[in-house]
């Protein structure tokens, strides 16, 4: 087998190649199997691989040719259905569970050639921003196994950022793309809300849940998107409007693009390595010929909390369906005479299929929804949550794209906050407005910090507007230097 170069194992570096038969899939696909066997027992960034399953695939299929992903391994995450092969949202409630049908998405890369490559790890249903919940054990981060790669999309993130993986497909609730993108050094994308079809998505919150790509650059992320996105009559989520070509927005001029830069986002909390990469960032975007202008998003101080309002009552009704009914793990004793009602083996089958985030998650969105609470919080919520996107859709009027920090820190400790839920959810600060405002949102690489850990730069823009997103992200990563 021929030696492969890891730095040029992308999207756009395999198409090439394939094209001039330099290599071939097999050639590839074995050498990614060979990777994942040595670097799994210490990263543990796949939730489910079965390279038989794989390789029998990839010698009874024939890959389209000339097709947009022909031949390129992509990974997929453990909440996004493949038909026959196992999807647990890394849960112990879904053990066992092969959904019979293909998401949409996964139907659109197979049709593009692309090849399976595994399930990565995950917080439990996404309820998490460390990969820490998941029923599999914690997922590491390749920059540093002591440290967690984010979440919820973690083993995604790692999957690409070791080179186990050409590319992969997350979800992103409220920072699960981006979040984990930035800790582990890649490039992760949140399309607009009705982007992608979410249909074969295992739900954790509908009205903010999203699937994206998570790869190497900027050019795989828009080359991942041109299959992916696009209306879909099986999602009623999913908007009707045409796809641009993503990659014909990767232009190397931004000359005249007006930027926000929101002072909400550079206040107590960042720390000062993350802070200066993000400053460099934007002094960049200057140099490049953008305009850049001080702008306010005034109710950023309540994303946090109206997002764990709204994602935990979407939550917990989603979840209800999780009783050990129909399909994935059923409580054994009674199954051994033990119990005498359908009551109890509903309780018992969740008290031992969920773990302790999911629990607490499903209760919270439980109690803001009961009798009593609906207005005082939920309603509430909603009504921040409008605001907050009025925010958005006023700060466009003035600018084409906000650059902020993706989070305020880089990759921390595992176990670091693993007992403080609280500390936990800010992690996601930076990024949780874009999904209750529906808004594109993308990380990229800027920098690392002395300890040799990444920091990411936060793109956004207005819905719909992904291109200018990739204007600015591929300028930026061709003109970036550090």
């Amino acid at each position: 087998m021929k030696p492969l170069n890891l730095e040029n194992l992308s999207i756009s570096s395999l198409k090439e190649s394939y094209k001039n038969k330099g290599l071939i899939p097999q050639e590839v696909i074995n050498f990614l199997i060979a990777r994942v066997e040595s670097l799994e027992p210490r990263l543990k960034a796949f939730a489910h691989f079965d390279k038989e399953k794989i390789l029998k695939e990839l010698k009874e299929n024939n890959i389209p040719s000339g097709k947009a992903l022909c031949g390129i391994p992509v990974t997929v995450k453990d909440n996004i259905c493949v038909k026959d092969e196992l999807t647990t949202c890394s849960s112990k409630i879904l053990e066992g569970f092969v959904p019979p049908y293909n998401a949409t998405v996964v139907e659109r890369l197979k049709s593009a050639g692309a090849v399976l490559f595994g399930k990565t790890n995950m917080d439990e249903f996404a309820f998490g921003s460390s990969c820490e919940t998941s029923y599999f054990g914690p997922t590491r981060n390749p920059w540093d196994i002591a440290r967690v790669p984010g979440g919820s999309s973690g083993g995604s993130a790692a999957a690409v950022a070791a080179s186990e993986t050409v590319a992969a497909l997350g979800t992103d609730t409220g920072g699960s793309i981006r979040q984990p993108a930035s800790f582990c050094g890649v490039v992760g994308l949140k399309p607009t809300y009705g982007r992608v079809s979410r249909y074969g998505l295992i739900a954790f919150a509908s009205s903010l849940d999203q699937i994206g790509p998570i790869t190497q650059n900027v050019t795989d992320a828009a080359l991942l998107m041109n299959v992916i996105a696009g209306h879909d009559e099986m999602d009623s989520t999913s908007v009707d409007l045409p796809v641009p070509d993503y990659t014909k927005a990767l232009t190397k001029d931004i000359k005249g693009m007006k930027l926000g830069v929101p002072r909400e986002y550079f206040t107590e909390g960042i720390t000062p390595e993350v802070n200066e990469a993000i400053k460099k960032s934007i002094n960049l975007f200057k140099d490049l010929g953008a305009s850049v202008k001080e702008i306010s998003l005034p109710h950023t101080d309540y994303a946090v909390s109206v997002y764990y309002i709204v994602a935990t009552a979407e939550a917990s009704s989603n979840l209800a369906r999780f009783d050990g009914v129909q399909y994935g793990h059923r409580t054994k004793s009674l199954e051994q005479g033990e119990g005498d009602s359908l009551v109890k083996m509903y309780s018992r089958t969740r008290a031992e299929g969920f773990g302790a985030e999911a629990k607490r998650r499903i209760i919270l969105g439980t109690y803001v929804l009961s009798s009593g609470y609906y207005d005082a919080y939920y309603l509430r919520a909603l009504k921040v949550r409008a605001l907050i996107k009025k925010d958005f859709e006023e700060a466009f009027k003035e600018c084409d794209c906000i650059v902020t920090p993706t989070s305020p820190t880089v990759a921390f400790k595992l176990g670091e906050k693993l007992e403080n839920p609280l500390s936990m959810y800010l992690s996601d600060i930076y990024t949780i407005s874009a999904n209750l405002a529906g808004i594109p949102a993308m990380s990229i690489p800027c920098g690392l910090t002395q300890e040799n850990l990444p920091v990411g730069l936060q793109i956004l823009a207005k819905p719909f507007d992904e291109e200018s997103i990739f204007r600015l992200a591929y300028t930026y990563e061709q003109n970036n230097n550090w």
